[in-house]
């Protein structure tokens, strides 16, 4: 589509109050699913992330890899089991999804940022016991609960004006690795961090009031108002704890948070710096 000089003077110019509304504030980006298998969309996520950078935004990119697990596993000849929606981790599955998660996919990442003109730094849950957890369910191996969190390697990877990029794999002071849900990890992170706001990437719009129509979108929802949506049924399945992590982040004291849709490029950029926004936010109300 071309633009004249003026229409792109004008886009930057409305743009101009929310580059002042986050300027140096902390936005942390909860990666995965489609937008993370998609090269084109995984393109235009890392485009949106290193723009926010450079107009001033401290975003932490937290990330996930389901699906490179199995991948994985796949090839080793084990079966992929799963309980509730998580991952039943035996210690080799431990070791595979460290392997995968906070090497393969964190470092693929950090690579695609700074070939796209950022700087960015990989870091595990292991590092600096950034992420601290136990076991979560002695049936479900070693997948785990988090304990704490602590953010200090990750204020000061900011303060030196890297992005850092975040693999949930969480440890215990016994040496233990666990697999952590990324949605509870990154909703954890933003918390401890008390970010201006906490964007979630899924596969959907956001919260439809009707699961078959992409028009009952319902673009803000009070946390009162998400124990009536479940049992209502407009908020289930796996959305449910989606919906929890968003509610524990405006708990903790996250200023705004967002399910948004990782299948549209630039939606990023579209829910931070415009009026229209796109996905659900959540508010304190």
């Amino acid at each position: 589509m071309d633009i004249t000089n003026a229409q792109r003077a004008e886009v930057l110019i409305r743009a101009l109050p929310y580059i002042q509304k986050y300027y140096n504030k902390v936005v942390v980006v909860k990666y995965g699913g489609n937008a993370m298998i998609n090269e084109e969309l995984k393109q235009a996520v890392m485009g949106d992330i290193v723009l926010l950078s450079l107009i001033g935004v401290k975003v932490v990119l937290v990330h996930g890899g389901g699906p490179e697990i199995s991948e994985m596993l796949n090839k080793v000849g084990k079966k992929s089991e799963f309980v509730n929606g998580l991952r039943v981790t035996d210690a080799e599955t431990a070791d595979i999804v460290q392997m995968v998660l906070a090497g393969k996919v964190n470092k693929s990442l950090v690579n695609l940022l700074q070939n796209t003109g950022g700087k960015a730094i990989g870091l595990s849950g292991m590092d600096g016991h950034l992420i601290e957890a136990t076991t979560k369910n002695p049936e479900l191996g070693f997948v785990g609960e988090i304990t704490d969190i602590n953010v200090d390697i990750i204020r000061d990877v900011l303060e030196k004006g890297y992005i850092p990029v975040i693999s949930t794999v969480g440890c215990d002071k016994e040496g233990n690795i666990y697999n952590i849900n990324a949605d509870t990890a990154a909703a954890g992170i933003a918390g401890k961090l008390k970010a201006e706001s906490f964007i979630s990437m899924t596969d959907i719009s956001g919260i439809l009031r009707d699961k078959d129509d992409p028009s009952s979108l319902i673009s803000e929802i009070q946390v009162s108002e998400a124990p009536t949506l479940v049992k209502e049924g407009i908020i289930s399945g796996g959305m449910i704890p989606k919906v929890e992590c968003c509610i524990e982040a405006i708990r903790q004291g996250v200023s705004k948070v967002f399910i948004i849709d990782g299948r549209i490029p630039h939606s990023i950029l579209i829910e931070t710096l415009t009026d229209e926004g796109i996905g659900t936010m959540f508010t304190e109300g």
